[in-house]
């Protein structure tokens, strides 16, 4: 960054940290919390989590004395998790993984060979404790550290499952499971239709749901739900809340939905919400690909608009990057990453990171590709593919030592915090510029008005006006985020911007 950075705010802030004192009851309230746009979320791989790689050579040898992440070992970090401002862990699938036609010496974390059971990876071989009564240890020390938890459900079967339950998959003329997409270790499920969805597989899905509920987990993210029909979710989701109202699902569809090879099913992202889920990923994976600001405002005024109609409340989870995505700090840089985290601040959606985007992690594996000394899988070779979180190893934890990301990660959180009402409550305006790569908006709650503006070019400078009305050098402006004060005039702010730079102030007692 071309200047020193200036962040004002977080002495103010410092205070509103939330000191938690652990309840030997822990009731949940992700539902409310979502929906109230106040979900820090982290998501994590529960294999690379607290995984000790002792000899530092990004290979968990098990056979050497190392060991990958499980439930037990996780709890000591979770004492960590909180000094992020993270309050909900989204964990990749916790179910037991398939080894035949696997990719990866482990399996992949998304081909699941029983939904009823936990991955026997995460269990420790240390303790007398069962899976069931390990993973609710786990669990339970999330909760006491204020730590809400969500578990991610597959939307495939892997094919160990298929060679036990052939009943429950598509088949192609030659009597052959479909596989789905592209993805070679996964078969697609034959989950019926909108009038008659498949009730053997609805079983299948109602036990894992069963198993979540008694672990003490606080939600589900559904992976691809697109590919059952509606009535299938709603009358799923609606057990769950029998059990526990404040049970959440959110549904991993984009507002641009992709259609899946061989899936005789693609369910409307409206139709998932008017089955019962609570939310969906809106279009913030796309951010990354826009080449002007006008893309960018476009999509996000027609968001705004969105979320704020209809009756019953829905909410998004603000993916900007997920693990199916090269990492933004490999492929862009630094300043990307950090303008995602402020956007994700000030805009009315629920923070998302994937874990290692907060510290720099690159997710680069020397051994990526090469054959493998030991494998639990048919597969006898590390596939991984760069830049992204690897989902088929024994891998280290995603680390990076950059703290200008961290510090900036923590700070957008406080800042996050702070501004719940102004989200929710607040007037959202879209604010015009005359610069094509500079995108400008302002919140405005209780005479108090934040306005963001950044440069969405990844190559050069930007130099420009953000229009403001009514907006003069007499007022009280409190820098937020600046590494240079802009210029306040009469109505406007001229400002001088780095690539993906971005930049936030507060104007006290003003009104748009």
């Amino acid at each position: 960054m071309k200047r020193v950075l200036f962040l004002l705010f977080g002495v103010v802030l410092l205070g509103l940290n939330q000191a938690y004192a652990a309840s030997k009851v822990w009731i949940n309230d992700l539902r409310t919390t979502f929906l109230n746009n106040s979900a820090i979320i982290m998501e994590v791989n529960m294999r690379s989590f607290a995984a000790l790689d002792t000899d530092g050579d990004d290979i968990i040898m098990k056979s050497q004395g190392e060991e990958s992440g499980n439930f037990l070992n996780s709890i000591e970090r979770l004492k960590v998790i909180p000094s992020y401002g993270v309050n909900t862990l989204l964990l990749m699938p916790i179910n037991e993984v398939g080894k035949v036609k696997a990719l990866g010496t482990a399996g992949s974390l998304y081909a699941v060979s029983d939904f009823s059971k936990l991955n026997p990876q995460l269990v420790s071989d240390k303790s007398i404790l069962s899976a069931n009564e390990q993973a609710k240890k786990f669990i339970d020390a999330a909760h006491e550290n204020d730590i809400r938890i969500i578990v991610d459900l597959p939307p495939c079967g892997a094919y160990d499952l298929y060679l036990k339950r052939p009943e429950l998959f598509l088949k192609d003329k030659n009597g052959e499971a479909l596989p789905a997409g592209d993805w070679t270790d996964v078969r697609m499920f034959n989950a019926g239709t909108e009038d008659a969805y498949n009730k053997e597989l609805y079983t299948v899905y109602k036990g894992f749901v069963d198993l979540m509920l008694e672990l003490g987990v606080d939600g589900i993210r559904a992976s691809e739900p697109e590919l059952k029909p509606a009535s299938f979710w709603k009358d799923l989701i609606s057990y769950s809340r029998k059990m526990d109202p404040q049970f959440l699902w959110v549904a991993q569809v984009e507002d641009n939905q992709k259609v899946i090879k061989n899936s005789p099913v693609n369910t409307s992202k409206d139709a998932l919400l008017s089955a019962g889920f609570d939310g969906y990923y809106g279009f913030f994976e796309e951010f990354k690909n826009f080449d002007n600001a006008a893309e960018f405002t476009s999509k996000l005024s027609n968001y705004i608009s969105s979320i704020r109609k209809g009756n019953e409340p829905k909410a998004v989870m603000g993916v900007f990057d997920s693990h199916d995505d090269e990492s933004v700090l490999l492929s862009t840089g630094a300043d990307l990453c950090i303008m995602q985290y402020w956007l994700s601040a000030t805009l009315p959606v629920n923070s998302y990171i994937l874990d290692g985007n907060q510290n720099g992690a690159k997710f680069i594996y020397s051994w990526g590709n090469k054959v493998a000394k030991n494998s639990d899988t048919d597969d006898n070779r590390y596939f991984v593919q760069r830049g992204k979180t690897d989902i088929y190893n024994y891998s280290p934890v995603p680390y990076g030592d950059n703290q200008i990301l961290i510090n900036e990660y923590v700070m957008s959180n406080m800042l996050k915090k702070y501004m719940v009402k102004h989200l929710n409550l607040g007037a959202f305006h879209i604010l015009k510029t005359n610069n094509p790569s500079i995108f400008a908006y302002a919140v405005s709650y209780n005479r108090n008005v934040l306005v963001v503006f950044g440069n969405i070019n990844k190559n050069g400078y930007a130099k420009g006006e953000v229009k403001l009305k009514k907006i003069n050098p007499d007022m009280i402006i409190m820098p937020i985020r600046i590494t240079g004060a802009p210029i306040i005039g009469k109505n406007k702010i001229t400002v001088d911007l780095s690539a993906n730079e971005i930049q936030l102030l507060m104007i006290n007692d003003f009104e748009i």
